[in-house]
């Protein structure tokens, strides 16, 4: 009898089997963030905790897949992305056209903007507008930084690497003015007294999730994922934990 044929076949279907697709199934989702951006993502006693990690947590848990955290600045996500050092990049980041020049985004998760935070009894900044003229902190690689250049060019700009050292500028008084997004800096006067956010935001925006153009299946499978936590409550379930009822405000 010849066994070579019949060997062939059950060696040609475990490689089937043990493929690319189940590889992946198997190996766990490394996904980069910057864990310095409370609510959405920020260190407590040790741990990664806020919105954007309970998110990835359930979402991971939905696609049956292992979760491997990888700690990185902000600035260094998307490059990080594209060299595979990680999977999917999550951490507060808009849906930009330029961001969408290189990488793809999972369907929007959450809406933001950016806002302009001051110290209550500051009279001179008033509104958007007030900025011109002022010192104003941002993080580096973050949306603040471009809309500031575009849209207030007479702004001075004091840039950071922390969110952290933004929102503590400001509070000493060696910054006018922060502008950051809308769910770190409520979560931050809701933390620290002497703070205010302006009533008027400066833009109104999405946030998703970051994965590479060449894992279009990745792209799909999350977006599936995110589909059923809000078809299942666990999306309004983390939304209620940490801004409240709705999803429109934090």
């Amino acid at each position: 009898m010849n066994l070579r044929r019949p060997f062939f076949l059950l060696s040609l279907a475990a490689l089937v089997l043990c493929g690319p697709g189940a590889q992946a199934q198997d190996s766990p989702l490394r996904v980069g963030t910057d864990a310095t951006f409370a609510p959405m993502e920020f260190v407590d006693n040790g741990k990664r905790t806020g919105f954007d990690i309970e998110l990835v947590e359930a979402v991971a848990k939905n696609m049956g897949r292992r979760l491997e955290w990888v700690d990185i600045d902000f600035k260094g996500l998307i490059p990080g992305l594209l060299s595979k050092r990680f999977d999917m990049a999550v951490s507060a980041i808009y849906i930009t056209d330029e961001r969408r020049k290189v990488v793809d985004f999972s369907a929007p998760y959450y809406t933001g903007g950016l806002v302009v935070l001051v110290r209550e009894g500051n009279t001179a900044i008033k509104k958007p507008a007030d900025l011109d003229g002022k010192k104003v902190s941002v993080q580096v690689g973050t949306k603040s930084v471009g809309f500031l250049t575009q849209q207030h060019p007479g702004v001075q700009r004091v840039e950071v690497e922390k969110n952290q050292e933004m929102f503590n500028l400001v509070d000493i008084g060696r910054a006018d003015a922060a502008v950051t997004g809308k769910p770190a800096a409520f979560h931050y006067v809701r933390t620290r007294s002497g703070l205010r956010v302006l009533d008027a935001p400066l833009t109104t925006e999405e946030y998703g999730m970051a994965l590479r153009k060449d894992t279009p299946e990745l792209t799909q499978a999350v977006n599936a994922a995110i589909a059923n936590l809000r078809a299942d409550g666990t999306y309004a379930e983390i939304v209620k934990k940490w801004f409240g009822s709705s999803a429109a405000k934090p």
